[in-house]
């Protein structure tokens, strides 16, 4: 929910109510997990992104992640996420244009293909390919899926990011050099570690820490979720091909009795981040460690400004060339991006 108003979409109002001096402003970001899209009445384009990526912080250029938006509305089902790939290759044109500032947003992307198609997404993911203008990288496989029904299941079964036929589909991202996004729930992130076991030269990259469930069946348990998400995450970053996504986490959990009439600034962000992250950086090294905003999602919780400003308060103690993979490297390697 946004702030205190009840809202479900971002305030830009409330958010405003606190701005931070930005910590290290030259430092290099490559941004590799946010949307565009126009849902709920709320717009987030390109001019909206190019208001919070001119909030402060160097960001050189961005990746777009797929998330529904825009998609054809005739045609075959399967080739209707084309509609979506085609928006962003619109939207990387504005950008380019320098009308919107120096940053390359959506300079790559991933996208959606029906991965239970098999062998069959080979076609589909030429297509993505040609529609994106060479911005194409890969696809995100969403399987989250708990077997209680207070959590939300995006999967319509367990086990689909290690089915058979999935599998088939994996094997074609694999030989084309594309990646793998996965977004699960925590007690399915050994399912990330068996996959990238059967693709070792498969670049795959777990979104949001590997999503730990704190509500619903999981709510008052916190230690016992980090304590199991732990043993599952050290799992994960032995897999040398897996790179991990540091950011959209609960900031304020239900029982926080503080002020709710100001957003939450960069320190609180980090100290409530810290456990999570830290215990990702250590899993996977730098090297395969990135921060990431997922906006506009986070915006409902804290501005673009001091998402990264808690993010530079966490890599505090990193060394130069930590900090450069952390918040450029690792998604530079995962997503091919040159910024020579």
């Amino acid at each position: 929910m946004a702030a205190n108003t009840g809202q479900t979409s971002p305030d830009d109002g409330w958010l405003a109510k606190v701005e931070e001096e930005i910590l290290e402003p030259e430092l290099a970001i490559i941004d590799p997990h946010h949307h565009l899209w126009l849902r709920n009445g709320y717009t987030y384009m390109m001019p909206e992104l190019a208001v919070d990526l001119a909030s402060g912080h160097n960001v050189a250029a961005t990746v777009f992640a797929e998330c529904h938006s825009m998609y054809r509305h005739d045609g075959p089902e399967a080739e209707k996420s084309l509609g979506e790939t085609e928006f962003v290759r619109g939207q990387a044109a504005m950008s380019a244009s320098g009308t919107f500032g120096p940053a390359r947003a959506c300079d790559v992307m991933f996208g959606n293909v029906d991965m239970t198609l098999g062998a069959g997404v080979e076609a589909l993911l030429e297509q993505h390919m040609e529609a994106s203008g060479g911005r194409f990288r890969g696809v995100r496989y969403s399987t989250g899926w708990d077997g209680d029904e207070r959590i939300h299941n995006v999967a319509p079964d367990p086990g689909m990011l290690v089915n058979e036929t999935v599998k088939e589909a994996v094997a074609v991202l694999d030989r084309m050099d594309l990646e793998l996004d996965c977004w699960l729930y925590h007690p399915q992130l050994d399912e990330v570690a068996e996959l990238a076991g059967a693709f070792p030269n498969l670049r795959i990259v777990l979104n949001h820490v590997g999503s730990p469930i704190l509500g619903g069946p999981y709510r008052g348990k916190q230690e016992e979720v980090f304590e199991d998400w732990r043993a599952r995450i050290l799992r994960v970053g032995e897999q040398q091909n897996v790179f991990v996504k540091l950011g959209a986490l609960p900031i304020r959990m239900p029982g926080f009795e503080g002020d709710r009439s100001l957003p939450p600034g960069s320190e609180e962000v980090a100290a409530a981040w810290r456990p999570w992250i830290e215990t990702c950086i250590e899993a996977f090294g730098p090297a395969r460690s990135m921060f990431e905003s997922n906006f506009p999602v986070q915006k409902r919780w804290c501005s673009y400004q001091v998402c990264w400003n808690a993010f530079k308060r966490l890599a505090a103690g990193a060394s130069a060339s930590e900090k450069q993979d952390l918040f450029a490297g690792a998604a530079a390697a995962a997503y091919k991006i040159d910024l020579s």
